[in-house]
C-alpha cells in the first residue's frame, strides 16, 4: 500500500473497503437500514456494490495518485443515488438520509479525484517502453560509459545535458514537445557494478521518470547485450504525448534511435550520419538540417 498519499484519499479508501465488507455481510439488514425493501433484488445489488466498493477502496489505497479510482467511486455513488431515487421504499426519511449520505461521500469523492489530476502533469497517464541492443563491446566498458551520465547526451538526442551533483543525484535537462526545455534532478536508486543500474527523478521533479538498464553477456561471445526500460509522464499530459508522436517523436522510436547511436558511439567511437537518416525522426531537426543547408544558387554565387 502506498504510505504518501494524502490522508482524505486514505481515508477514502479504507471507508469504501469497510463498507464493501458490510454490504457483502449483511445486505438485506443494511438495505431494510437505509428504507429499502430489502427483497432479492436489492440483496443482489447489495452484494454486487459491496464487491465493486472493496475493489475501489483497494486501487486507492494502492496507488500513490489514485484519481480515476475516485472517479470509478464516485461512479458507483452516482449509481447508488439513481437506485434511491428510484426504488419502492418502506421509509422515504430513511432513503432521503441515505441519499444524503452518498450525496456527502460523493462530493469529497470528487473534489479529492480531481486534485490529484492536476496534481500529475500527464493526468495519470505514464509511458513505458523496452527496446534491447548488442554492443560489441566488454561488458564492463559498456557498463562504465553509461555509468558515466554526462555521456548520455551523446547518444540520446533529446537530451540536452545531465550534470552530475554527487554519486548518485544528478540534475537532467531534454528537449521537450513543442521545443519547450524541461529540467529535473533524478538518483540511483539500484547499482551492480557491470549489471544494473536504475534511476528516478525525485519527488516534485517537473519530469516524473524511472528508468533501467541491464547489462550482460551477448550469446555466442558476440559482446554485451544491453536492455533499456523506461516510464514517464510526458510534459503537457496526454496532449504533449500526442504532439510528440506528431512530429515523429514516438518514445519507443526514440529509444530504439538512441540506442543505435550508443551502438555506434561505443563500437565505433563515433555516430554514423546520412541524409536518410534524421536525428531521432523528429521533423524539426530535419527541418532545421535541410534550412542550414545551402541552395543551388547560394552555392554558385559562392
Amino acid at each position: 500500500m502506498a504510505q504518501d498519499k494524502d490522508p482524505v484519499a486514505i481515508g477514502i479508501g479504507w471507508f469504501s473497503i469497510v463498507l464493501g465488507l458490510t454490504q457483502l455481510a449483511a445486505p438485506r439488514r443494511l438495505a431494510r437500514a437505509i428504507g429499502l425493501r430489502g427483497d432479492g433484488r436489492h440483496s443482489r445489488f447489495m452484494r454486487l456494490r459491496g464487491m465493486t466498493e472493496i475493489a475501489s477502496g483497494v486501487g486507492i489505497l494502492a496507488r500513490a495518485r489514485p484519481a480515476k479510482w475516485l472517479y470509478a467511486r464516485s461512479g458507483g455513488d452516482m449509481l447508488d443515488l439513481a437506485l434511491l431515487a428510484r426504488a419502492e421504499s418502506r421509509s422515504r426519511a430513511r432513503t432521503a438520509g441515505a441519499m444524503g449520505a452518498v450525496a456527502g461521500v460523493l462530493l469529497p469523492d470528487l473534489l479529492e479525484g480531481a486534485r490529484l489530476s492536476r496534481g500529475n502533469p500527464s493526468g495519470g497517464k505514464e509511458v513505458s517502453v523496452r527496446k534491447a541492443t548488442t554492443i560489441r563491446r566488454p561488458q564492463e566498458e559498456v557498463y562504465d560509459f553509461w555509468r558515466d551520465l554526462e555521456n548520455l547526451p551523446r547518444f540520446m538526442v533529446h537530451l540536452e545535458s545531465v550534470e552530475a551533483i554527487d554519486d548518485t543525484r544528478s540534475r537532467w535537462r531534454a528537449k521537450g514537445p513543442g521545443g519547450r526545455d524541461v529540467e529535473w534532478e533524478a538518483e540511483i536508486v539500484e547499482e551492480r557494478p557491470a549489471e544494473l543500474l536504475a534511476w528516478r527523478s525525485l519527488p516534485g521533479a517537473s519530469v516524473q521518470h524511472s528508468g533501467s538498464v541491464r547489462f550482460s553477456p551477448a550469446p555466442g561471445n558476440r559482446g554485451t547485450e544491453v536492455v533499456v526500460e523506461l516510464t514517464y509522464a510526458p510534459p503537457g499530459g496526454e496532449l504533449g504525448a500526442l504532439a510528440a508522436k506528431l512530429f515523429g517523436e514516438e518514445p519507443a522510436t526514440q529509444l530504439a534511435d538512441d540506442l543505435r547511436r550508443l551502438k555506434q558511439v561505443i563500437e565505433a567511437g563515433e555516430i554514423a550520419r546520412s541524409d536518410g537518416s534524421l536525428e531521432g525522426h523528429s521533423l524539426t531537426a530535419h527541418l532545421k538540417q535541410r534550412a542550414a543547408q545551402p541552395t543551388n544558387e547560394e552555392v554558385a554565387v559562392r
